[in-house]
């Protein structure tokens, strides 16, 4: 991505929905920021639920508030925890879910001080199942 003011409002804009987290029982914020092909950022934050199972990471609902607003094709995220000494990446959950969306996103792991690392999702999910492997082939 070679838009630094595009890379710093995505930066921003997921230290902000860290911020909104629902996490009463792990006390691990987490806010993820999607950039979508034409230039829209959505936002999410990690819900957690009493039954643990149903939470939901923040990069998951970053997805599907993009996808409810009509957001298919995505360029980069950045994801932000607490984590103050080291980046942190999505979870392998998480990563799935940003591979059937593409493998070509840039990642922006964020710590609290907005600091980043860029790596992309290929190198966070090497060898990925994705829609590809589910083409039917004559």
């Amino acid at each position: 991505m070679a838009d630094q003011s595009k890379v710093k409002e995505l930066v921003a804009k997921c230290l902000e929905a860290r911020q909104m987290a629902y996490c009463p029982y792990s006390r691990f914020p987490v806010g993820a920021a999607i950039l979508t092909a034409d230039g829209a950022i959505i936002t999410g934050c990690n819900v957690e639920n009493a039954s643990y199972g149903l939470t939901v990471c923040a990069e998951r609902t970053a997805i599907q508030r993009a996808v409810v607003e009509g957001h298919r094709k995505f360029t980069a995220i950045a994801v932000t925890c607490d984590i103050k000494d080291s980046f942190v990446g999505p979870c392998g959950a998480c990563r799935q879910v940003l591979i059937e969306f593409g493998v070509h996103w840039t990642v922006y792991l964020t710590k609290p001080d907005g600091s980043y690392k860029e790596t992309s999702l290929a190198e966070l999910l090497p060898l990925a199942f994705s829609p590809h492997h589910l083409l039917v082939k004559d």
